[in-house]
């Protein structure tokens, strides 16, 4: 099987290094079998449709699941909708909170002193459940996808986001809490994000789409 892996960040110095290698996920997939494609998003798209562009040359030309990461679970969405006969599986962890009231407004704040227009701010952050998108479109993914959520103390990535995409998505499936790839805490549940991660995908090969939640 082949995985797409998207790092997070949203206008920051994410790197595929710090989010997916350095933590030691691109190693451990490689290991157990899987080929791994982590291409380097865009540092300041305008949109998410610019940044799905711009990554074009990075999709494989076959069959394969996608892996978005906080911010970049959009850009993994948009690509499953936009490819679905090749995006076999979708795995969404960490998924941002979009429109908390307290959060948006400072991140606004920060785009725009990094340069970003108003057009831009707003383009990246509007949206419903996640966001540049809406509900309906969630609605509309028909294939298999996993949820990894954030600690509970997570303000960035709230739990309520997950629960959200549970409910929308047709045939989701909740794994445990794991805190964020670049996160210290990471490195003690390397072992049993890889394990949850690597079962899930296993599973998606034969298994009938349904909808469950594992005990977190």
């Amino acid at each position: 099987m082949t995985l797409l892996l998207l790092h997070g960040g949203l206008w920051e110095d994410m790197t595929v290094e710090r989010f997916w290698r350095t933590p030691g996920v691109l190693d451990g997939l490689t290991g157990a079998g899987f080929t791994c494609v982590a291409p380097q998003r865009p540092a300041r798209p305008i949109s998410w449709e610019s940044e799905l562009d711009q990554l074009h040359q990075s999709i494989p030309d076959h069959p394969f699941t996608v892996i978005g990461a906080s911010n970049s679970c959009t850009t993994a969405v948009k690509l499953a909708l936009t490819h679905p006969d090749q995006v076999t599986g979708l795995v969404l962890a960490w998924p941002a909170t979009c429109g908390d009231p307290e959060l948006d407004p400072r991140l606004a704040s920060r785009l725009r002193r990094q340069g970003a227009t108003d057009t831009v701010v707003h383009a990246l952050l509007t949206g419903q459940t996640l966001r540049g998108l809406h509900d309906h479109q969630l609605a509309r993914l028909p294939m298999p996808c996993a949820l990894i959520p954030a600690p509970a103390a997570s303000p960035t990535h709230q739990r309520h986001t997950v629960d959200a995409l549970a409910d929308l998505i047709p045939h989701s499936h909740t794994l445990p809490v794991f805190p964020e790839t670049p996160h210290p805490a990471f490195a003690a549940t390397r072992t049993d994000f890889l394990t949850a991660l690597t079962g899930w995908l296993a599973g998606i090969v034969t298994a009938t789409p349904d909808r469950q939640e594992e005990s977190t």
